[in-house]
């Protein structure tokens, strides 16, 4: 789940035609997450809830044609971003739909995360979740000199996958305010995701389409544009190994990033970005205790056995 570090005012904008707009064919519904708040007296359950992200979402032209499909945009609806964004809508999911396309189950106290979920139109692999404070805005996480606890259930996840909780620094309206009027749908449909590895597979950046120079071919396909901000890595584990990372950047908030300072791999210039990729990890294994995390087997003994769920 990834949450954002600092508020953003929210306003209301007169525009031409918006950009990012919202589908109707379903109803968005999101799934409860129980968040407790403690002190000296005890602990206060609140019944806060979570969100898809926006780039799992269906797109299409507000009846049944698509914008977006097999990695690529429908070059009639989008032949340039603010036309893209203009022509289409981007669709709620309801409970029902959460749990069997995206494989996002809630259940009573925390969350399941299928990685795999078939359905008739096709597989979903992977989710990416939002914690809410109420409809519309994300939940504020301010935990200087505070606690934070979660509990993890990584035995079912083998090599090669990452569980993950962390926080970004998104906006607490999705980017609604700060668009200008180019996005409406804003947090309650997951809008406005932005990390330290500054994405270009983002479909939408700040209310317009990332379709300049989409490469349809690439894995995943991506465009021009990357969405950058800070990273803070509380949980990046599988049954195997488990990493604690702050990922700092040297500028405040979502940045729409072009060029050297997306700090792209394939043009050799990670060291050149705006952000820090690498990160200054905490991970035992690699700083040498090779005892402390794992899968309890036969021969292989560690102190905290990831087969069972933890806190």
């Amino acid at each position: 789940m990834a949450n954002v570090f600092r508020s953003a005012a929210l306003c209301l904008l007169a525009s031409t035609p918006a950009a990012q707009q919202v589908g109707t064919h379903v109803a968005e519904e999101h799934p409860e997450l129980p968040l407790w708040e403690c002190d000296a007296g005890g602990c206060t359950k609140e019944t806060k809830s979570v969100v898809l992200d926006s780039n799992w979402r269906w797109i299409h032209n507000g009846q049944y044609t698509n914008c977006y499909k097999d990695g690529d945009w429908d070059k009639t609806l989008c032949p340039d971003p603010q036309t893209c964004a203009q022509n289409c809508h981007m669709d709620g999911a309801g409970v029902r739909e959460y749990a069997s396309t995206y494989g996002i189950h809630a259940n009573g106290n925390g969350l399941t995360l299928d990685f795999v979920t078939d359905t008739e139109y096709g597989s979903n692999y992977g989710s990416r979740v939002y914690l809410m404070d109420n409809e519309r805005e994300y939940k504020m996480f301010k935990l200087k000199n505070r606690e934070f606890t979660l509990t993890v259930d990584m035995a079912r996840m083998p090599c090669g996958l990452n569980g993950a909780v962390y926080f970004v620094e998104m906006e607490q309206d999705g980017g609604v305010g700060s668009s200008g009027g180019s996005n409406q749908a804003g947090a309650m449909y997951g809008t406005g995701y932005c990390d330290a590895q500054c994405p270009h597979d983002m479909k939408f950046i700040n209310g317009e389409a990332n379709t300049i120079d989409w490469n349809a071919t690439s894995d995943p396909p991506i465009g021009k544009y990357g969405s950058c901000c800070a990273e803070m890595d509380i949980w990046e584990a599988n049954s195997r190994a488990t990493a604690y990372t702050p990922h700092p950047c040297s500028l405040t908030g979502l940045h729409r990033c072009e060029g050297t300072e997306c700090g792209d791999n394939d043009k050799d210039e990670r060291y050149d970005g705006v952000c820090d990729k690498d990160g200054c990890d905490f991970n035992s294994w690699r700083l040498g205790n090779h005892t402390y995390y794992g899968r309890k087997v036969a021969g292989a003994d560690f102190v905290v056995d990831s087969k069972k769920k933890l806190t």
